[in-house]
């Protein structure tokens, strides 16, 4: 290993904005189950699938409407 390294020509990482983040969330059994059944018909990781959900909820600013 070098002793100094020079990064003044570096450049930043063009896919930083797509890396995830770990979280821990309490989701609900029935949530799951219907994530993991979805994961099986479709081979997708149920992780995966709920991920993207999530990402088309943020995108199209879908709000939730609680019947109180």
């Amino acid at each position: 290993m070098r002793k100094d390294y020079d990064f003044s020509n570096s450049i930043r990482n063009p896919y930083s904005k797509y890396l995830k983040k770990q979280v821990t969330l309490r989701l609900g059994v029935d949530v799951i189950d219907y994530f993991k059944k979805l994961a099986e018909e479709t081979g997708v990781p149920y992780q995966n699938l709920i991920n993207l959900f999530l990402q088309d909820c943020a995108k199209s600013h879908k709000k939730l409407t609680l019947g109180l």
